[in-house]
């Protein structure tokens, strides 16, 4: 039985032309440098990024550690926000391999850090203190509902990061979403920072990466690191051609996912019992507070999804999360609006 399944857009699978892609791969050992399909795949990922050189890596949560540990030495700081992916949901990586401090700042509604206490926050001239070293800003802003920053922010961002002497980086795991919502290429929202990291593997259906990008100087460092990690893929070249037909063809369609999350938004939360936790949706989540006097038991709303072979995710002790994506289609949507209806008839 298909399911219907809205938990996350990392549950995508290649499609048929990223599985041809995939079988007709020209490879090499990644390592040594020579393998022509990861090479095109990092040269096209920078180039797109506005930066000089790209880096294949596993995951984001790997391009994100990577850009740390390449910046900061042990017992360095880095500022971040408290709903940043890196804080939440890496596993401590960067404390845990690196020793490195994470100073987190309240995310503000629209997702940004306030530059102000940002600039309040950088330490490191009291010899009793850590010493900055680095911004992290996540575009789009996934716990703050899946919310876009842009360019005009990220610009004011990078003259402050100069001005502190930090070093910027982004990371973009949704930045392909972020460029079609803002209708600006994806460059605009990226080139200003020292380095970005973006996924293959969400929106954009391949099986399996993500790529950081950097300065020549930066993307050396973090090769040796990425070795050092476990992370020498080898024969990547089978992987990286899913992520080549990613760029060229799933970046120009995820207006659809976006139109989908809105038209999933505006017809729940007319539905008695279900609001929007975090606004209209901007991009492919949608983000719904359930009233607990219609499923006091979140359990039970799950299983009655569940027999109408739907899934979904949670958020928050009252909020569902919804994400759209290539392998959600117009009739799925209608079909999740008319169960979501039923449930409370």
């Amino acid at each position: 039985m298909k399911y219907i399944d809205l938990r996350s857009d990392t549950v995508t699978v290649p499609t048929d032309e990223m599985r041809a892609a995939m079988a007709a791969a020209e490879v090499g050992d990644d390592v040594y440098g020579e393998d022509p399909t990861v090479n095109q795949l990092e040269s096209k990922a920078a180039a797109l990024m506005g930066m000089e050189q790209g880096l294949f890596v596993t995951s984001g949560t790997m391009g994100n550690l990577l850009a740390i540990l390449t910046t900061c030495q042990r017992g360095d700081e880095v500022i971040m926000g408290q709903y940043g992916h890196t804080f939440l949901h890496e596993v401590g990586g960067m404390s845990a391999l690196g020793g490195i401090f994470a100073n987190t700042l309240p995310n503000q509604k629209d997702g940004t850090l306030d530059l102000e206490m940002i600039s309040q926050a950088v330490r490191g001239t009291d010899i009793h203190e850590p010493r900055t070293k680095m911004i992290i800003v996540e575009n789009t802003q996934n716990q703050c509902g899946g919310l876009v920053i842009s360019s005009g922010y990220m610009w004011e961002l990078s003259a402050l990061a100069k001005k502190k002497g930090l070093a910027l980086h982004i990371d973009g795991a949704r930045i392909f979403n972020a460029a079609v919502a803002l209708g600006c290429p994806v460059d605009a929202l990226t080139a200003m920072a020292d380095s970005v990291t973006f996924c293959l593997s969400k929106g954009l259906c391949a099986p399996v990466g993500s790529v950081l990008c950097g300065s020549e100087d930066f993307i050396t460092k973090a090769r040796r690191l990425r070795k050092m990690l476990g992370g020498g893929m080898r024969q990547a070249g089978v992987l990286a051609a899913a992520g080549i037909v990613s760029l060229d063809k799933m970046t120009k369609r995820l207006e659809e996912d976006h139109a989908r999350a809105t038209r999933l938004a505006d017809a729940i939360s007319k539905i008695p019992g279900f609001s929007l936790s975090k606004g209209k949706p901007q991009t492919n989540m949608v983000f719904l507070e359930v009233a607990e006097d219609i499923f006091p038991n979140f359990d039970v709303l799950k299983e009655r999804l569940e027999e109408e072979r739907i899934l979904i995710g949670f958020s928050g002790e009252r909020e569902v999360r919804l994400v759209t994506h290539y392998w959600i289609h117009d009739e799925d949507v209608e079909h999740i609006i008319a169960t979501w209806e039923n449930l409370v008839d």
